[in-house]
């Protein structure tokens, strides 16, 4: 996925010395979901298993993921069974995120990344997704063919550092949502409503503070209260429809989600 560093090299070689080891090089860096897809799309087999190279996946399940699959399940998922080898923020973060799809509707499996077997059925059907912001595990689930789940306990990263800042991971999680769930437009109109009897609530209580009392300052609540209040609800309305619109805008236009430029 265009690495900058000695991993093209390291595959060639092994390549070369190994039958079964082969490569896929994009001409350029498109992401993590998209390569995932490139591999996925273009290895041969009756089924695929996926997996990070920062081998901390335990590889040991995928026995039994092969067993499921000669069992009946066209798409087995690796789940973890705890998250101890994260960060206390990356656990909060990433359990909360879980929640937050399975509140948004979002079909999900808890605890589940990328570690999957995949039927050449399911892989087929895979490629009828079109769409240009990728969110993979959000998009097997919607595939509906029978499935199951080992569990494994992942363990620290082995060597370098991770590709994956909070930035990248933000923008997956965004995609997760906006790609899979059309409930944040709806809780706009929620918003709307809110906002409507909470103007309705100050203006009541500011003609209350007019008539009873005398400390009230003219012009005051009726101006600055609503004008806060309203500009901030708006501006994060506007910013919640052109997150829709900007990932609208990347779809029609229909661009190739990555280009080969070698394997070996």
């Amino acid at each position: 996925d265009g690495s900058r560093d000695r991993t093209w090299s390291l595959i060639e070689g092994l390549a070369r010395t190994h039958e079964a080891v082969h490569g896929i090089k994009l001409s350029r860096n498109q992401g993590h979901q998209k390569a995932l897809l490139a591999g996925l799309e273009t290895a041969p087999g009756d089924a695929l298993i996926s997996i990070d190279a920062d081998l901390q996946d335990d590889v040991s399940v995928m026995e039994g993921m092969v067993d499921h699959y000669l069992e009946g399940s066209e798409v087995v998922y690796g789940v973890r069974e705890r998250r101890d080898s994260d960060t206390p923020f990356k656990r909060w973060s990433a359990q909360t995120y879980y929640r937050l799809l399975h509140f948004l509707g979002v079909r999900i499996v808890y605890n589940h990344a990328d570690y999957r077997l995949l039927s050449r059925r399911a892989l087929e059907c895979l490629r009828e997704f079109r769409e240009v912001n990728l969110f993979i595990r959000g998009i097997i689930p919607l595939l509906g063919f029978p499935s199951t789940t080992v569990t494994y306990t992942r363990t620290s990263r082995f060597a370098g550092e991770s590709k994956y800042p909070v930035r990248k991971m933000l923008a997956l999680a965004i995609d997760g949502v906006t790609s899979f769930s059309a409930v944040p437009l709806r809780l706009i109109t929620l918003t709307g409503l809110v906002v409507f009897l909470g103007s309705m609530g100050i203006a009541g209580w500011a003609f209350w503070v007019r008539i009873i009392g005398d400390t009230a300052v003219p012009g005051w609540a009726s101006t600055v209260i609503p004008f806060y209040f309203l500009g901030g609800v708006q501006l994060f309305c506007i910013g919640v429809i052109g997150e829709y619109l900007a990932k609208i805008f990347e779809e029609v236009k229909g661009r190739p989600r990555y280009f080969i430029e070698t394997t070996v």
